[in-house]
């Protein structure tokens, strides 16, 4: 055993801190994913709205998280990390109250657009605390652990909210649930000990406090991939409800992606800490692609199921390997920014994706919808591959 390998067995890797931000992790992501497959059914029975103004009520959730994400980055570099985690997410937890007392779609779409800011913002602080708890030999398999917390929240939270939604069919429960999740999360984060660290003594505002920007060819791929996510967590419970058959379960699909996510999480994190952040990526991406393709081309019940499963397996490489190549493109004081641009770019694939899916589905049909998003997904993927590996080799600082 070389001493590299020797050192990594000897630090630990799940401390206290590191566990409570996990859970306060997936605690975030769970309460936001709770809420999203059936939003497109509760703003139809609501208040009786097409698919296009669904996309477009929804898209401002994933517009603000968009629009926070850089400034967050800037503020958890520059000030006490706890205090502005505890912030963001206090924030991001009373605004779930907002869904309960609104009355009127102009209302609910306010809270739901105001309800992106700390959401974006929280995922920032809560990444960036998570890193710092990592001892550095252990970072990179630390990165890939923690990334299953989000992995695991997207994938589980729409199969509980649709097998609660059919047994209560009630959104006010749905509500009440997320709520009392993101509380929990809050309570997980409070209750971290982060050791002392200087905050960022140099805080003129410029471009690259902001945006990382030797990371803007990642960002780019970033958006691409995460476009067709955007497409299929969205509008697959409504597809599902209204054109497939009532044999087929989206709640299924998503757990059998959970399961994929598993997997691969479970797999590849010693592969992370072997420095294999590369090799993760692009073949997380490309296996990815195969799942968005089948989706997108196939109607039958195997194929829907096959496509959750390989998906989960793909992404479940993908994006803790593509966190590790932010955070290595990225100075030491850097690390809020460089989460913060990798979220910003996995949001504006997302938003995309919800916007331009409602226009193509309203125009075209859902599958249409999930064709596009399988394309673009396969440009995302051949630009890593042709344009992004080179980048990274050059350009890493550890």
């Amino acid at each position: 055993m070389d001493n590299s390998s020797a050192l990594q067995t000897k630090e630990p890797l799940w401390t206290a801190d590191f566990i409570k931000l996990n859970v306060s992790n997936f605690m975030n992501f769970f309460a936001f994913y709770l809420l999203m497959p059936l939003l497109p059914i509760y703003l139809h029975e609501t208040y009786g709205i097409g698919k296009h103004e669904i996309g477009a009520v929804l898209s401002g959730y994933t517009l603000m998280a968009l629009a926070i994400r850089p400034f967050a980055g800037y503020i958890v570099d520059s000030f006490d990390r706890k205090r502005v985690l505890i912030m963001f997410y206090g924030a991001f937890f009373l605004l779930f109250s907002g869904y309960l007392i609104a009355g009127s779609l102009a209302l609910f779409a306010v809270v739901r657009t105001l309800h992106g800011l700390p959401f974006g913002a929280t995922t920032v602080a809560n990444s960036t605390a998570a890193i710092d708890a990592l001892r550095p030999v252990r970072r990179a398999e630390g990165i890939g652990y923690y990334g299953l917390s989000n992995n695991l929240a997207m994938a589980t939270a729409p199969t509980v909210a649709l097998y609660v939604y059919s047994l209560y069919h009630s959104f006010t429960l749905l509500f009440s649930c997320a709520l009392a999740i993101a509380g929990v999360g809050l309570f997980f984060a409070s209750s971290i000990h982060p050791s002392e660290r200087q905050p960022a003594s140099d805080r003129h505002v410029s471009l690259d406090r902001f945006f990382l920007l030797p990371a803007w060819r990642e960002a780019m791929v970033m958006a691409a991939l995460s476009f067709s996510f955007g497409v299929i967590s969205t509008y697959i419970a409504i597809y599902t409800h209204q054109v497939l058959s009532d044999s087929v379960s989206s709640g299924t699909f998503f757990l059998l992606a959970a399961l994929g996510l598993m997997v691969s999480r479970l797999t590849g994190g010693r592969s992370l800490g072997r420095g294999r952040a590369l090799q993760n990526a692009q073949w997380g991406m490309s296996f990815s692609l195969i799942g968005y393709v089948l989706f997108a081309v196939s109607q039958s019940e195997v194929a829907y199921y096959l496509s959750g499963v390989i998906i989960g397996l793909g992404n479940g490489h993908m994006f803790p390997a593509m966190q590790t190549i932010f955070i290595n493109l990225a100075p030491h004081n850097r690390r809020g920014t460089a989460n913060a641009t990798q979220l910003t770019a996995w949001d504006t694939g997302i938003g995309l994706g919800i916007v331009v899916g409602g226009a193509v589905s309203e125009l075209y049909g859902y599958s249409a919808a999930f064709v596009c998003g399988a394309l673009v997904n396969a440009l995302g993927v051949v630009a890593f591959w042709v344009w992004c590996r080179s980048h990274y080799t050059l350009n890493r600082l550890r």
